[in-house]
């Protein structure tokens, strides 16, 4: 990944020599050095001070020119656009050299997220703008499936030159997954001096979930914008006929149905209903976590789950010309405003990266819905494991308020029992019954709840929602 130079960042900027330290290389020629020269002269011997003199003119040589700044090293993420899972990741561990004399030996060392599998790793060095061969022969790569991230790597820098080790591999999981932090040690003088740790901050790479398919019917609840592809019950202009009425005034004249009106010798025009964009409101319960997350391709969580069919319902909606905001049920209680378009899903996959579980001994309902309140034509889709009663109880609340509710099922059905001694297998299996009559309970106060499962997952219950939308009201409710 070698190209142009990149700006190095303050905190790898020249710094006075204070941080260079003789090696033992060093002591033990000094020393072997006036040992001899000391036995020479006292026992008169010249082949020991003949013996010396190697030892101290080669340890004179090495030091005639010293280093005066310490090595740089900074973290460049790669430029591949934007990441998904289980798409390659690049980055490259930059180590340059200031100083006027060559670095005869630098060791750079990189964390890196276990969430990014890094496979190979090289160095390529940066001697010219043009020049972008890379030298990868000298390191060990990754051929076992493991991440060799972790490991030493070792170069030297000539003097105003800089060495890239490139890192490159597979993004297992969504998220902002950190490259670093990375260090460099450098010996020079002919591994008499040696360089304290340089350090540098870890860059985050933000690696976007990989969306499920998904499709939905066309039916929705309600509609609330003016411009859409939903066909509404109110008149307009759309491509829905609804009908032959008498002209009126403000009727265009290319609604004029010709024929009606020689037949009844007055004009009629054709009446259609508008088309009216939906708005869908995407709720995230994330007051529990449950399942190991395998990454891609692996098995999935209850967070993995959650962003992943956000991520598809939000792609799928807006694609269609709907506005989607997205709400987060727990203590953060973050939201996202409603909108349309190619970069509201942007927003969307940028604001799924920050989606944590987390916990709260307090009831987050009106921290969610108090100062906001939802639009009663929207669609709420609420993802949630249902593993709090909190949930359930906030589900039901949203129900008897007159909004049109879908509950996904999240939890993973492959959610492994515990495996200890005593009662632990049947307190499982009576949290499962538990579980069950909950969910028959909502189900029975008119909340349909539904398992995610793709493509399709949605349809019945979406077809189930608009058709209570549209039936009469009792009462006049």
């Amino acid at each position: 990944m070698t190209g142009p130079t990149v700006p190095v960042p303050r905190s790898a900027e020249p710094e006075p020599a204070t941080g260079w330290a003789p090696t033992w290389a060093l002591s033990r020629a000094v020393l072997l050095a006036g040992l001899l020269l000391v036995a020479g002269v006292l026992l008169g011997r010249v082949d020991l001070i003949v013996l010396a003199a190697p030892f101290a003119l080669g340890t004179a040589y090495a030091l005639r020119r010293r280093p005066t700044a310490l090595p740089q090293v900074w973290i460049t993420p790669g430029d591949d656009g934007p990441l998904v899972e289980g798409g390659e990741v690049t980055a490259a561990v930059s180590v340059g050299n200031p100083d006027t004399v060559d670095y005869d030996l630098v060791v750079v060392r990189s964390r890196v997220s276990p969430w990014l599998r890094i496979e190979r790793a090289g160095f390529a060095r940066d001697e010219s703008p043009g020049d972008a061969t890379p030298d990868l022969g000298a390191v060990p790569t990754g051929g076992t499936g493991r991440s060799v991230a972790d490991r030493p790597f070792v170069t030297s820098v000539p003097r105003s030159e800089a060495v890239d080790l490139e890192l490159a591999g597979r993004a297992l999981r969504w998220g902002r997954h950190p490259v670093g932090p990375a260090g460099a040690r450098v010996a020079t003088a002919g591994g008499l001096l040696v360089s304290r740790a340089v350090i540098t901050e870890p860059v985050r790479v933000r690696v976007y979930p990989r969306t499920e398919p998904f499709e939905a019917v066309e039916a929705m609840p309600r509609a609330a914008g003016l411009v859409g592809a939903h066909h509404s019950r109110r008149p307009g202009e759309g491509g829905e006929l609804a009908g032959v009425r008498i002209f009126a005034p403000g009727d265009r004249l290319r609604r004029i149905d010709w024929r009606v009106s020689l037949r009844a010798r007055q004009l009629h025009v054709a009446a259609t209903l508008s088309d009216r964009d939906a708005e869908v409101v995407v709720l995230l319960d994330v007051l529990a976590e449950a399942g190991r997350s395998g990454g891609v391709g692996g098995a999935a969580s209850v967070l993995d789950t959650t962003v992943r069919a956000t991520a598809a319902i939000a792609e799928h909606y807006l694609h269609r010309g709907d506005r989607v905001s997205l709400l987060e049920y727990g203590p953060a209680a973050r939201r996202l405003r409603p909108a349309a378009g190619r970069r509201q899903y942007l927003t969307v996959l940028e604001w799924l990266l920050d989606v944590r579980a987390q916990a709260s001994q307090h009831e987050p309902y009106d921290q969610v819905f108090g100062p906001q309140l939802l639009s009663s034509d929207a669609l709420v889709v609420v993802l949630t494991p249902l593993l709090d009663e909190r949930s359930a109880q906030m589900l039901a609340r949203l129900t008897r308020a007159g909004r049109f509710v879908v509950a996904v099922d999240t939890l993973p059905t492959d959610l492994t029992p515990p495996k200890d001694r005593g009662w632990a297998e049947v307190a499982y299996r009576l949290w499962r019954l538990d579980r069950e009559t909950m969910i028959g309970q909502l189900r029975e106060h008119g909340v349909p709840v539904v398992r995610w499962a793709g493509a399709g997952s949605l349809d019945q219950v979406l077809r189930d929602v608009a058709r209570l939308a549209t039936a009469p009201r009792v009462g006049g409710r």
